[in-house]
């Protein structure tokens, strides 16, 4: 007889097992991980991950494991591993564990309790950044294993925190390990993405288990067996289970030492041990199978059983390795497959009654008080059975619980689920305990903080439309007001505006049937909608409005305040904006509101840089980021786009990269574009091919209503088209941003960078029709310049020398386009652009001021320039703007290295030519061919094209057409 049904030994898993417990010694050293463990069912994943927890026990490792459970495709029970994992810690309380990171993962922590929704979209954020600390803190004193089994039947929470884990863990002691079934993937299984991401993260790696080798599985037989198989079984064996470890294990113990009839398949290995267990065991089986969450106590209620017999019953399940019991007392199969062919193998009205009796033991455990694990179960074993009443009311009460530990994806499901089931259940608002419209707001409100707002704006408009048009007029504008939300969020923010002043105009008519506080938090939406597209008078005259209603109503009056604040400031008074700026945060900080606070930061470090005051601005982004952090991932992230903005335009690239965040399930549309707009900003700085991220941002830009948003990414696009020598589609990025800033609001700033964007495009456009002789469209180019160089000088103010600077560059670049570029009007330029601390702009008008100084024959003027550009192109890392400054040094012999004192040679003859290259060049310039240039020069046909190729390579000219337009733009087109 066997006495036991695995081998004793770990065996063929030598290398896994080395690389994981590697991976756990470099997170002993600081250096976190993320491992997942591939195979087919039944390979040994869960026998490896229990050797590599043993050993980290051994080793003096904290270990917190837990296992996802198979629901269907829309698991409802939010976070069951991570409970699972942390149950030892709520049970038994470690020294690190203070009251602080107590109250941080209260809903992941069985019996401390669930937060309270903060409706803001950030408490899941919050949530996970408090996982993560408790993880470090828990690190310092020993290192932390969190082994989570199972993952392809994850509950959608516990998919994004290991996915925020996975970007956010740096130098914890920290090691997660995962594991999934990759046979059972299928190509539309929402895993397999995010799989494809974690895979892609440098601190993640793959294992992927393998069958054992004939050899292994001869070992393993042989642990087993206690001596070595029979060759004919071996190959049986072999041959039967394919190197599957568990399949051998369970053909050999149904097979009696292999000597009997051997199944086909696995399940049917695995039903042979099932059978022969007394039938008050297999029924129980079954239960477990059906509710796979299961203690003694639910076992004894939904049984029926008497306790001794219950007791006998479950002691042969485990004795026949059938069943085990877990840390936490819940009963679970050897292995998930054995579940599988239990539930499987009950008939469909089996199953269904099964489903009910458990749903109905729980329910009466959950009115005593329970988790949100224990309301989603109910759930669904209620929709599972079958009866819709019931499920409709669980779904419903649920979804409340999901809500209160942050669980964004499962309250989403089970309220859709509730919307499913609404037409089928009679009296269905008596049974659910809410109307429909509630149903339908939180669902939009569960889908906003998933980052889905048109799923979100779908689910509003449904509730605004059940409302009808007699509706009470504070409940519909609350729902208008979310319904702008969504639109904001979707990037259609002109849309946005109507639908908040259609609640404003609900609300007026309402009259003493709308409380205060409804209409004041309108009218600061409103003004706040109003700013966001630079409409900056209508923003500060709502926001007044909303300040006079906002009496007795603190939250509202900050950010009223905020609003007003920056609107003021982009009007031009200055101190009075920042004075309410500061008033809004010292209200968001008084009663720790972490939104209004993280906004009020960024708009006052943004108002600041806005006015050239980029180190104040980037000390109060210090400060903001020192109050939020850990506290509010998603306003950090609003912080650390505009910090690295601010990093960038003061020359700090690396430090702007470095802060640059990566996208989070949470992040909204206008945030991520933000952060694209930043990531191809340094790309295109940098002269990296930036295609990529562009192809990301045009379907933003399309639809995007925000003149923050709208010129930026115009002055981008315009640079990036002319680079490539696209001047149409340069121009055509100028004008179309021009006019869609233009149709939103009215912002000098954005115009005149834009503006500015545009003079240089057309002075590129007016140098290419002299070089082609193109008087006409020459004249034209002119003509724009001029156009869009006066828009600039409009709004140069004293108070704003920002816009100073780019008046400035315009007007340098508007004599560029007149064809008499002038070097001190660069340097003046230059000089703005050095005091406002901005050094890339600077070194591109020395560029131009090295290009005009040759053209007017100052090598020595010229050369000082381009040594100053080129040093600060090198320090950025300004790839293109080096080798274009490179290129201008090569064809004009200007020194890049140290300077050469006046007097000390002589000076070089323009970009190194001869005399006689000079007039074939002029020739050339004239659109002589080879055979007409030997004519006129009286030398032969190949002596011409030598001469030609030569003045190429000096002038660094790629072809005939650009050394005439070189020699048209320097004066060496007339002969000596």
């Amino acid at each position: 007889m066997l006495t036991r049904v695995a081998s004793s030994r770990l065996i063929g898993r030598a290398e896994a097992l080395a690389e994981l417990e590697a991976a756990l010694e470099a997170a002993r050293d600081g250096r976190p991980s993320l491992t997942l463990v591939a195979g087919e069912a039944g390979v040994g994943k869960t026998r490896l991950l229990a050797e590599l927890m043993r050993r980290a026990r051994d080793d003096g490792a904290l270990v917190l494991a837990g296992d996802c459970i198979n629901l269907g495709h829309e698991n409802e029970l939010p976070f069951l591993p991570l409970v699972a994992a942390l149950r030892p810690l709520a049970r038994t309380p470690e020294a690190a564990l203070t009251e602080t990171l107590r109250d941080a993962v209260a809903p992941l922590l069985p019996g401390v309790g669930a937060a309270t929704p903060t409706g803001d979209g950030g408490g899941q954020a919050r949530l996970f950044e408090g996982l993560l600390s408790l993880l470090d803190v828990l690190g310092r004193e020993r290192p932390v294993l969190l082994a989570i089994e199972d993952l392809h039947w994850a509950d959608r929470s516990t998919q994004a925190a290991l996915t925020f884990l996975a970007r956010s863990l740096t130098t914890e002691r920290i090691m997660v390990v995962g594991s999934y079934r990759s046979d059972e993937l299928p190509r539309s299984d929402p895993l397999r993405p995010l799989l494809a991401e974690l895979e892609l993260h440098p601190r993640t790696r793959r294992i992927a288990l393998a069958p054992l080798s004939r050899d292994e599985l001869a070992e393993q037989l042989t642990d087993i067996l206690g001596a070595p198989p029979a060759r004919d079984l071996l190959e049986r064996l072999w041959r039967r289970s394919g190197g599957n470890p568990l399949f051998a294990e369970e053909l050999v113990a149904a097979g009696q030492d292999g000597r009997g009839a051997v199944p086909d398949t696995l399940r049917d290995a695995l039903l042979l041990r099932v059978e022969r267990l007394p039938m008050e065991a297999r029924g129980l089986l079954a239960l477990v199978a059906v509710g796979q969450l299961v203690d003694h106590a639910l076992l004894e209620e939904a049984s029926g059983l008497d306790p001794r017999v219950l007791r006998d019953a479950l002691r042969a399940a485990i004795e026949s390795h059938v069943l085990a019991v877990d840390d936490g007392g819940f009963y679970q199969f050897r292995h998930a497959l054995l579940r599988e062919v239990i539930e499987d193998d009950l008939l469909p009205g089996e199953r269904s009654t099964l489903h009910l009796t458990l749903a109905r033991a729980l329910q009466r455990r959950a009115e005593l008080g329970a988790d949100p694990q224990t309301t989603a179960a109910v759930a669904h074993h209620f929709a599972a059975g079958g009866d819709q009443p019931a499920a409709l009311a669980a779904a419903v009460e649920a979804a409340t619980a999901a809500e209160g530990v942050y669980a964004h994806g499962e309250a989403a499901a089970l309220l859709e689920r509730a919307l499913e089931l609404w037409e089928r259940v009679p009296d269905a608002e008596e049974c659910a305990g809410v109307d429909r419209v509630t149903v339908l707001s939180r669902a939009a409100a569960a889908a906003g903080a998933l980052g889905d707002p048109g799923r979100q704006l779908a689910l509003l408009e449904a509730a605004l439309a059940d409302l009808g048009p007699r509706a009470d007029p504070r409940r519909a504008a609350r729902i208008l007001e979310a319904v702008a939300r969504a639109q904001r969020h979707l990037n259609r923010a002109q849309e946005s505006i109507a639908t908040l002043e259609s609640a404003l105009e609900l609300v007026e008519r309402g009259g003493s049937k709308v409380d205060p506080s409804t209409r004041a938090d309108v009218l600061a939406g409103l003004a706040r909608a109003y700013m966001i597209v630079h409409r900056f008078d209508d923003a500060a005259r709502v926001a007044r409005e909303a300040l006079r209603a906002a009496t007795g109503l603190p939250l509202i009056e900050g950010r009223a305040r905020n609003t007003l604040g920056f609107s003021l400031a982009m009007t031009g008074e200055v101190e009075q904006g920042a004075a309410e700026l500061r008033e809004a945060l010292r209200i968001a900080s008084e009663h720790q509101d972490l939104s209004d606070l993280a906004v009020a930061y960024d708009n006052y470090a943004d108002m600041l840089h806005s006015l050239g005051r980029s180190a104040e601005a980037r000390e109060l982004l210090a400060e903001g980021r020192r109050a939020i952090t850990g506290r509010h991932p998603v306003g950090l992230m609003w912080l650390d786009v505009q910090l690295a903005e601010v990093e960038f335009d003061v020359g700090e690239w690396e430090a702007a990269e470095a802060v640059l965040p990566d996208v989070q399930p949470w992040t909204g549309s206008q945030t991520r574009l933000g952060l694209l707009l930043r990531r191809a900003a340094l790309a295109t700085a940098r002269g990296e091919d930036s295609a990529t991220l562009m192809e990301q941002l045009a379907p933003l830009h399309a639809s995007s209503g925000e003149p923050r948003a709208l010129g930026p990414l115009g002055v981008l696009t315009a640079e990036l088209r002319r680079r490539e020598g696209d001047l149409d589609g340069a121009r055509a990025a100028v004008e179309e941003g021009l006019a869609r800033i233009e149709q939103v609001g009215d912002d000098a700033m954005l115009v005149a960078a834009l503006a500015a964007a545009g003079v240089t495009v057309e002075a590129d456009a007016a140098e290419r029709a002299r070089d082609l002789g193109d008087a006409e469209a020459e004249a034209d180019a002119l003509r724009r310049a001029d156009r869009l160089a006066a828009r600039v000088a409009a709004a140069s103010t004293p108070a704003r020398p920002v816009e100073r600077a780019l008046s400035s560059t315009a007007r340098a670049e508007l004599q560029r386009a007149a064809g008499h570029a002038d070097p001190p009007a660069y340097g003046r330029a230059a000089t703005a652009w050095d005091e406002l601390g901005r050094p890339e702009p600077a070194a591109r008008m020395r560029w131009r001021e090295a290009e005009a100084h040759v053209a007017a024959g100052d090598h020595a003027a010229a050369a000082e320039a381009a040594r100053t550009a080129h040093a600060i192109a090198t320090r950025l890392g300004a790839g293109w703007l080096r080798a274009e400054i490179e290129r201008l040094a090569a064809r004009a012999r200007l020194s890049l290295g140290s300077e050469v004192a006046e007097g000390d040679e002589p000076e070089p003859p323009p970009f190194g030519l001869t005399a006689r290259e000079r007039q074939v060049l002029a020739l050339l310039a004239e659109g002589a061919t080879n055979r007409e240039i030997g004519a006129t020069l009286f030398m032969a046909e190949k002596t011409a094209s030598v001469h030609v190729s030569r003045i190429l390579v000096k002038l660094n000219a790629r072809s005939r057409t650009e050394a005439a337009a070189v020699a048209h733009r320097h004066g060496l087109a007339g002969t000596d």
